[in-house]
């Protein structure tokens, strides 16, 4: 088996753990050599495993002192997307990050009137979805879709395109674990996309990058409690 579908099961496993054992935030994992003999795996193959749940804000390495939890994931993802592929859906925010961080720096730079319509257009759809109680992750995806065409490289929509399954899982998992808290967190999701907008309306290059990115960071975290 190839190591990377090891360390995605590894991944999992230590989901699984954090789950099942009820660990908060602050708790300590098992060490590395613990969870290699629980897993029957090398202890290269879980570091990997813990770099990847770090990365996604999921665990927290404190040098000398193991790996602690930082965000339990919510346990409502496991009714939008199967938990072993989770190592892999999350994962896809990595690309994401530089992917449509570019993206929206282009689109602001190159857009023209009739793209900048269509991404106002696919903003108030968005909008009437997530104030409402209907599904919005289509409308989301239409919106992060039109920003990937407003660049004009055809390669953005592309990439963008062959992500679109786990986005969409991911998408719909955001939107349903929002609407589980306060108001205050799908009011925040609809800023972040205005932001976005909003930068690449005053064709604000740095700004829409930025905007993208805090956007994304944030989606991640709203998978956690």
């Amino acid at each position: 088996m190839q190591e990377g579908t090891l360390a995605g099961r590894a991944y999992t496993a230590i989901v699984q753990i954090i789950n099942d054992e009820g660990l908060v935030t602050g708790d300590r994992l098992p060490s590395e050599a613990r969870l290699a003999e629980t897993f029957g795996m090398s202890r290269s193959i879980v570091r990997e495993a813990l770099v990847r749940l770090a990365a996604d804000g999921i665990t927290e390495a404190r040098r000398g002192a193991g790996s602690y939890v930082k965000r339990r994931p919510s346990e409502r993802l496991g009714s939008h997307m199967p938990m072993h592929g989770l190592a892999a859906t999350l994962g896809t925010y990595e690309v994401r990050f530089v992917l449509e961080a570019e993206a929206a720096r282009l689109a602001a730079q190159r857009r023209s009137h009739q793209q900048m319509e269509a991404i106002e257009a696919a903003l108030e759809a968005l909008r009437g979805a997530l104030l409402s109680s209907d599904p919005a992750h289509a409308e989301d995806w239409v919106l992060h879709r039109m920003i990937a065409e407003a660049t004009g490289n055809s390669a953005f929509v592309d990439s963008l395109d062959r992500l679109q399954e786990d986005v969409i899982l991911i998408l719909r998992a955001g939107v349903d674990i929002s609407r589980s808290r306060p108001p205050e967190v799908i009011a925040a999701m609809m800023e972040e996309h205005d932001a976005i907008v909003d930068a690449i309306r005053a064709q604000d290059a740095d700004g829409a990058a930025l905007a993208m990115r805090w956007h994304l960071s944030q989606g991640r975290k709203r998978l956690m409690p």
